[in-house]
């Protein structure tokens, strides 16, 4: 999908580009397959902001995503590739054979018309659904399972894919777009292919009014503020923050280590932090 460039009719207009909708087929959603998406602007349910420079943006309509792909067995046909506001990849509405219709993630290749299949029996083609078991090793995937059954975590953004790299022991190893390996029951469900939308990464927004429509609202530097509103602020002038840089909360906001200890610590092998040093 080539990025779209436009005529610079005005300042924001000059170097922004966006997406070519090439190959969407349809401007309305599914609607059996929508329910409404509320704003919460970074909020809990407390209502203080635990999420900062979030709010605002343009309605959305949530679409339901097929996650598990648990119907084994039952061919499908690809009848609409949509967009989804929700996020970075085209999604792809399949209609099975017994007149079920669900949303899927359009994998790179994906058209109009291709017959789909969940379960071992299935082909090695781009949107087809199986157990990493059945796979053999070098398969590109996405739409991960962590867990069996608990539905794809892993790999679901534009452009992104992993990659199966070994199966021993009754799980799998694969490699992630951060080029972490990871272990994964082999029992797991994946996607073949890799995510569609390949150059959203390439997409400039070119104005801050563009980043509002997102939903996302302006962050102010700490450098900039008061020195009660932020360890980096006060000084004369431009100022050099001083020691180790803080969050607004006086916590080390660089090279401090946030992620929790998690049970599925033990089944990474390599993690990207560590091929750093």
């Amino acid at each position: 999908m080539p990025v779209q460039l436009y005529r610079p009719t005005s300042p924001g207009r000059r170097g922004a580009t966006g997406a070519s909708f090439d190959e969407i087929t349809v401007d309305k959603p599914y609607k059996p397959l929508t329910e409404r998406l509320f704003k919460h602007a970074g909020r809990n349910n407390q209502g203080k902001i635990t999420v900062r420079h979030r709010g605002g943006g343009h309605k959305r309509l949530y679409r339901i995503i097929d996650w598990k792909r648990t119907k084994v067995g039952v061919p499908a046909k690809v009848e609409t590739i949509e967009y989804d506001p929700n996020r970075t990849a085209r999604i792809a509405l399949i209609c099975y054979h017994d007149g079920i219709r669900k949303y899927i993630l359009a994998p790179v290749g994906l058209k109009v018309g291709d017959t789909l299949m969940n379960g071992p029996q299935a082909e090695i083609r781009p949107g087809n659904a199986m157990q990493m078991s059945a796979m053999p090793v070098g398969t590109v995937i996405h739409n991960i399972e962590m867990h069996p059954g608990k539905g794809g975590q892993l790999v679901r953004s534009a452009g992104t894919s992993a990659q199966l790299m070994a199966k021993d022991g009754g799980y799998a190893t694969i490699r992630l777009p951060s080029g972490e390996l990871r272990r994964v029951h082999a029992s797991c469900m994946a996607t073949i292919g890799q995510l569609s939308n390949v150059d959203h990464k390439n997409v400039k927004l070119g104005k801050a009014g563009r980043s509002r429509w997102m939903g996302r609202r302006p962050s102010v530097r700490g450098s900039a503020m008061n020195p009660n509103d932020h360890p980096h602020g006060g000084g004369e002038g431009k100022s050099p923050i001083g020691g180790q840089p803080k969050t607004p909360w006086g916590r080390p906001a660089m090279g401090l280590r946030t992620r929790k200890r998690k049970a599925s610590d033990r089944l990474i092998i390599s993690r990207v932090r560590d091929k750093r040093r």
